[in-house]
């Protein structure tokens, strides 16, 4: 196969063994997450989140740097999560802490972004803070694994992904590799909720 770190040279040969690691917010990505991903208020302070950077493949099959912010007491099993999901292949669009669109969460998933921490309440209106406030959640491919509450799909890229017997890159499935690896660390995924679906969602709560 071919394998390219971003902007970096082509490799051939067997693919590279995952690169992973755990550190505190750098200063930069700081700047940019105040005032946006996280504001005063927020229900953790970023001293306590950590950054994951973190390999994964994209749908062309390509290798590519990823970002995640997390709880910093979930950090290495959220990023042992992620090493699962590289040597299984399965690929992911963006997987990134901060981009163009900021906290804008309908952006987010519209752009197909893997994403955690984002310091916003849930989806429907509710006044109560999410768990990708607290760093506590990942959304995994938002287009492929939609958010589904009756005739209600989020991201609407996502409305053709809605038959989940579909068997297409970047779907999760009830009982697949990529539920079992969040099972393995204590982690629910959105996708067993019985009133509505959120395919693309899991928490270490199950909320």
């Amino acid at each position: 196969m071919t394998a390219v770190d971003a902007g970096g040279p082509v490799v051939t040969g067997p693919p590279p063994d995952f690169q992973g690691t755990v550190q505190r917010i750098p200063a930069d990505l700081r700047q940019l997450m105040v005032g946006d991903l996280w504001h005063r208020g927020c229900p953790v302070p970023i001293r306590k989140l950590r950054l994951l950077t973190l390999d994964y493949y994209d749908f062309d099959g390509v290798i590519r740097d990823g970002y995640l912010v997390v709880h910093r007491k979930e950090a290495g099993e959220v990023l042992a999560v992620f090493e699962v999901l590289y040597d299984r292949s399965f690929p992911m669009e963006r997987v990134v802490a901060h981009e163009e669109f900021a906290a804008d969460d309908e952006k987010y998933d519209r752009h197909n972004v893997t994403s955690a921490f984002n310091c916003r309440t849930i989806v429907g209106g509710s006044s109560n803070w999410s768990q990708h406030a607290y760093g506590l959640a990942v959304d995994v491919n938002p287009v492929q694994n939609p958010y589904v509450n009756g005739h209600n799909v989020i991201p609407r890229e996502g409305r053709k992904y809605r038959d989940r017997s579909q068997d297409l890159p970047g779907m999760i499935h009830k009982g697949d590799f990529v539920v079992h690896a969040f099972r393995t660390i204590g982690w629910k995924w959105g996708g067993n909720w019985n009133s509505l679906k959120d395919y693309m969602h899991f928490s270490e709560n199950g909320h």
